[in-house]
């Protein structure tokens, strides 16, 4: 962390996860789609990942992520970072909640530090926080060299492992979490992560999230989506996996 970031965290702490609290979709589909309208042979990833879907829960949520990104294979390390600056300037910040963003611009106007701790993988958000003007931007890190390899190595950055690396730039939070701290979530994946907030809001949350949110006095929010129901957003992540 440079001294001016030190300084901004000083004065607050803006903390936000990405998929479905500043954008309503999951942003790994998106970027596939992105990836397969691009390179349409890379749909033959499709009938790989079908083959593992129903060992989900052996595999867990890394297991079934490197799995997904098998649409990448072989693929040149320069090749993926083009796709990903060319995938945040069609989705980022224009389809963004426009709720959140001006929450996160409230925070910026405050001088605190910024940081976006995003699940998805590390290749595109750091691409993101760049795009909405983070101060810090941290995603699953994939491993890869020159190319990406079938099933890349990676540590999903997801629940505790969050608030571990986040421990290793801001220090441990302490019982009532890091000072001036704000945490955003749609998701009750974050949870260790918004108890390491002093203060909390969650974006669209389920009901189990809002319960949460309740018992700790955390703020809700509820922008707009751009699907009409459940079957309506399944079958467009379906169209965006498929590269439609």
């Amino acid at each position: 962390m440079t001294d001016e970031q030190r300084e901004k965290l000083g004065r607050g702490l803006g903390l936000f996860d990405f998929d479905g609290t500043l954008i309503a979709w999951d942003t790994q589909v998106l970027f596939a789609n992105h990836v397969l309208r691009q390179e349409g042979v890379r749909r033959l990833y499709l009938p790989f990942f079908a083959l593992f879907a129903p060992f989900h829960r052996i595999l867990g949520d890394e297991g079934m992520k490197r799995v997904f990104l098998s649409y990448l294979w072989r693929a040149k390390r320069a090749r993926i970072e083009g796709w990903a600056r060319e995938f945040v300037d069609e989705w980022v910040p224009q389809k963004c909640f426009a709720e959140v963003v001006a929450l996160l611009d409230r925070h910026r106007r405050a001088g605190h530090l910024t940081m976006l701790a995003s699940a998805s993988p590390d290749f595109y958000v750091k691409e993101v926080g760049r795009a909405l003007g983070f101060d810090l931007a941290l995603g699953t890190e994939v491993e890869f060299g020159e190319r990406m390899p079938l099933l890349p190595g990676l540590r999903n950055h997801k629940g505790a492992e969050k608030v571990r690396r986040l421990s290793e730039i801001l220090g441990p939070p302490g019982t009532l979490g890091w000072e001036g701290s704000h945490g955003y979530t749609d998701s009750t994946a974050d949870l260790p992560m918004m108890r390491a907030c002093r203060v909390g809001t969650v974006v669209n949350p389920s009901a189990r999230l809002a319960g949460y949110a309740e018992v700790h006095g955390w703020g809700v929010i509820r922008p707009a989506v751009p699907w009409k129901g459940p079957r309506s957003k399944a079958l467009r992540i379906l169209r965006f996996a498929a590269g439609i």
